[in-house]
């Protein structure tokens, strides 16, 4: 793809967080060789959106749009990568990975919607292999730090002792900050189709429903409040455990089960010791309005102060066969749902476009950390906020 026109277009450019992932580009490789360009249904958007994020008048703006999938066809084939944001993908995204893999063009999206991903894997899975080209799913706080959290400790792990952690706890340890609208969207439109489709509700369930032909060892549900003793916290439900998990198990299968065929890991939240923390465990499992009162819409989000007030700490357990416990976090400097978000996606790209070619993975329908796992690390911590360290 060496001689495509761009390395990165960034499609819905004119959304909240592709407006996000359009100034991060500009302010972190402005001044580099980066081509790249800015996509979207409008043209005038276009161009009102690259004056008012500071975007260099270089940067060529391009109308494409879902309703029309030559044009889509046309811009996967000007670029080596797409960034798209336009959610939910259930709604909006199929097209795009089509056109993307029949011009063999890598795609990074923030999808975490497990049944759209089921369908994509089963339709796209073989023919992104002959095209090469490598469409990455959930590249945004859905599901980074989470499967790299995972992959970075069971990398240190096995350098340290030469055998991978049977068992992972990923707790979230403190969060400031708000999930995207798209994420309140796209968990709606999956609980519309499993009305109407109700083996959704099984692949919901399934930790392995994103991993064709493999069942595992039974997982823990994360879905009332534990004590842990051993944590001195009690731990509460986490509402992005269901897409994150299989994520994970996803990640662990496309490695060749590096983790093991007998991998156990499961995601919650700390609330603290004591009544209080069991208190706090139980309010948060009993709320049925997860995402808030008035949870942003697609295309709204957080002032400027909030996302730059943001962040998140997510602690990772590990549990050796002999009894021992090695741990590593991930944290984040910006809020999760837009800020750091709307970085992680643009390093994604940036990774397969600069780091990781097509000829080393092959292509495929991936997680992160098989396909651009310590690249991505790397880039991650040298631009985008993020700290991954070991802890014991």
């Amino acid at each position: 793809m060496s001689d495509r026109e761009f390395d990165i277009i960034v499609y819905g450019g004119t959304g909240f967080t592709g407006r996000l992932v359009a100034e991060y580009l500009q302010s972190e490789y402005g001044d580099t060789n980066l081509k790249w360009a800015m996509a979207g249904r409008s043209m005038d958007k276009l161009k009102a959106v690259r004056a008012e994020m500071g975007v260099s008048d270089n940067v060529d703006l391009i109308v494409a749009n879902a309703d029309a999938p030559d044009t889509l066809s046309d811009m996967a084939k000007r670029t080596k990568a797409i960034i798209t944001t336009v959610g939910p993908y259930q709604h909006y995204g199929e097209p795009l990975v089509k056109a993307c893999v029949e011009s063999g063009t890598d795609y990074v999206d923030l999808c975490g919607e497990p049944a759209w991903m089921h369908d994509i894997i089963e339709d796209y899975d073989a023919a992104a292999k002959e095209s090469g080209a490598r469409i990455v799913l959930s590249c945004g706080f859905d599901s980074i730090p989470f499967d790299l959290g995972v992959y970075f400790l069971q990398r240190h792990a096995k350098a340290e002792t030469g055998k991978a952690l049977p068992k992972i706890r990923g707790r979230v340890r403190k969060m400031k900050g708000t999930f995207s609208g798209g994420t309140a969207a796209s968990l709606g439109g999956t609980m519309v189709r499993a009305q109407k489709q109700p083996e959704i509700l099984d692949w919901l369930k399934d930790p392995f429903s994103l991993v064709p032909n493999f069942s595992g060892p039974t997982q823990p549900h994360g879905r009332k409040p534990i004590h842990e003793v051993d944590l001195d916290s009690w731990s509460a439900p986490f509402i992005m455990a269901s897409i994150n998990t299989k994520n994970v198990h996803r990640s662990n299968a496309l490695l060749g089960h590096a983790y093991g065929e007998d991998f156990i890991y499961d995601e919650m939240m700390f609330t603290g010791p004591g009544e209080q923390g069991e208190a706090i465990a139980k309010g948060i499992a009993g709320n049925k309005k997860p995402f808030g009162e008035n949870p942003p819409k697609p295309g709204e989000g957080p002032s400027k102060e909030e996302r730059d007030n943001g962040f998140y700490d997510v602690l990772f357990i590990g549990d050796t066969a002999g009894g021992q416990k090695v741990m590593a976090s991930v944290k984040g400097d910006k809020d999760p749902g837009y800020g750091s978000t709307s970085k992680m996606i643009a390093e994604s790209a940036m990774a397969l476009v600069k780091d990781v070619p097509q000829s080393k993975t092959g292509g495929g329908v991936f997680t992160t950390a098989p396909v651009m796992g310590d690249a991505l690390i790397d880039r991650l911590q040298a631009h985008a906020g993020l700290i991954f360290t070991i802890e014991g």
